[in-house]
């Protein structure tokens, strides 16, 4: 979660340096709407969590707007204070993620994933996921559960159950399927 203008320009260093923005043109990057979404990310948690005042206060609804409408447009359901630095998306599509789920830096998310709740022994529980995971195309994860860091998960896989660090899962449901995520998946820049 973004508390100070140090952390909204790392976050936002991250995220274009990992989606490989960072070297690229400047012309380029405005034309590239991940380039737009992550900006208007950050600048959303960095006003919704540290400023305040009246004037900031019309800063943060216009910004809530502008965010909401992009997330419309890319048919993204991708709410504030989820991810950590580093997040990569990779095509538009749909794309939803609950609220309350947790997931760390570096991570890489394809189209049609759904990270969302789940009731267990009566409580909603949702998803926390580690530093520098790749989730695949179609991936469904849901329920209080954790996934560990440097994990890959592959395109359509259900994950109801939580999985160790340094590992590649996949399937329905989901199972190990190698304890070696040294493929290129992970990219850790």
């Amino acid at each position: 979660m973004i508390q100070n203008k140090k952390e909204l320009k790392e976050y936002y260093r991250q995220d274009l340096r990992q989606s490989e923005l960072l070297n690229k043109p400047f012309y380029y990057r405005l034309l590239d709407r991940r380039y737009k979404f992550y900006k208007t990310l950050r600048r959303t948690e960095y006003y919704c969590n540290c400023k305040r005042g009246p004037i900031n206060g019309l800063i943060k609804r216009i910004l809530i707007i502008k965010y909401n409408r992009m997330c419309n447009k890319y048919n993204w359901s991708i709410p504030i204070n989820v991810f950590g630095p580093g997040l990569t998306i990779v095509h538009v599509g749909t794309i939803v993620v609950s609220g309350k789920a947790k997931i760390g830096k570096n991570c890489r998310i394809h189209v049609c994933t759904n990270i969302g709740n789940a009731p267990s022994h009566g409580k909603d529980g949702t998803p926390t996921i580690g530093d520098n995971v790749y989730i695949g195309p179609g991936a469904k994860i849901f329920g209080p559960i954790t996934i560990g860091d440097n994990v890959v998960i592959g395109a359509n896989a259900v994950v109801n159950k939580s999985f160790p660090s340094d590992c590649t899962i996949a399937g329905v449901p989901a199972k190990v399927i190698s304890k070696n995520t040294s493929n290129g998946y992970i990219n850790q820049k």
